[in-house]
């Protein structure tokens, strides 16, 4: 009786130990084998700036210093002159816990940034930042392709971290239009 409690208590442990694992991107599972894609967006949003402002915005942190109040959220490991290595950080469970996915990001100026999943929760994850002009400002178009192994299991996966992951980027559209909005309006 002792043995099974004890094996059941070991079991479980090492279920929520890898679930933590896989939540976090600390443990990540990149096994090849029954590979399902789904898609990420689209999502668009209007932005009442021009392009290039819109660009620096999202290029700054990345490819500049990194503002303080970015700290919790960004860390860019290895700068380039158009391509960057870049931890990204976002709570998770309540805030309890800290998701990080390290990611390239590529500058294509004027237009265009592309991110590519290095090490996170899921195996595979390519997402691109597309810029249009407008005659309002600025179109900004987001859509990308979230990869996970294991056939059902995988697809179950990559339905959850999709929902957070889009839900993220929202946020982050809703910030970007903020502040590209900011340094565009006229100084009084």
């Amino acid at each position: 009786m002792m043995r099974a409690v004890a094996w059941a208590a070991g079991a479980g442990g090492a279920l929520a130990a890898g679930y933590l694992g896989l939540v976090t991107g600390a443990v990540p599972v990149d096994l090849g084998v029954g590979r399902r894609t789904r898609p990420l967006g689209p999502q668009t949003v209007d932005i009442a700036a021009p392009r290039e402002t819109v660009f620096d915005v999202v290029a700054r942190p990345y490819l500049g210093r990194t503002p303080r109040a970015m700290a919790e959220k960004l860390h860019v490991l290895e700068r380039g002159g158009d391509l960057v290595l870049a931890e990204h950080y976002t709570p998770v469970a309540g805030g309890r816990l800290r998701a990080v996915t390290t990611e390239t990001v590529r500058f294509t100026r004027p237009g265009r940034i592309d991110f590519r999943l290095v090490r996170g929760p899921v195996p595979h994850v390519t997402e691109s930042f597309v810029l249009d002009e407008t005659g309002a400002g600025t179109r900004l178009t987001y859509a990308g392709e979230l990869g996970t192994d294991l056939w059902r299991l995988g697809q179950w996966w990559g339905g959850a971290v999709a929902t957070r992951w889009e839900e993220t980027v929202a946020a982050s559209l809703g910030s970007l239009r903020a502040e590209a909005e900011r340094r565009a309006a006229p100084h009084r």
